[in-house]
């Protein structure tokens, strides 16, 4: 009697921020084509975070900790748009980053900024 062994591989993410990026004073066509109002804002702020469903715990971090709006959030892709006056979307992702790494240890990049 044969006896096969079959192994199931799966892709389990781990805890991790792999982009958090402010773009100040975008170009008001970057509103447009990600379908957020510019209403006076002048900057954006971008996280991808794994796993997707923490993008939750992400937005709700930066409404916390500075004057932002949330301009898009997904927690089936882990995409976070996050939108305000420069140094708003700035401090909320530096409270993300030190928060998710110290709090609930995940690996997080470095803040960047164009």
């Amino acid at each position: 009697m044969d006896v096969n062994e079959r192994i199931i591989q799966e892709y389990v993410p781990g805890k991790q921020i792999t982009v958090a990026h402010v773009i100040a004073k975008p170009d008001s066509e970057l509103y447009q084509k990600l379908g957020i109002a510019q209403s006076g804002n002048e900057a954006v702020g971008i996280l991808t975070v794994t796993p997707s469903e923490a993008s939750i715990i992400v937005v709700d971090i930066a409404t916390k900790a500075a004057e932002v709006e949330i301009g898009f959030v997904d927690r089936f892709s882990g995409a976070v748009v996050i939108i305000g006056d420069v140094s708003s979307v700035k401090i909320a992702l530096e409270n993300i980053l030190e928060i998710m790494e110290s709090l609930l240890d995940f690996t997080v990049v470095p803040l960047s900024s164009t």
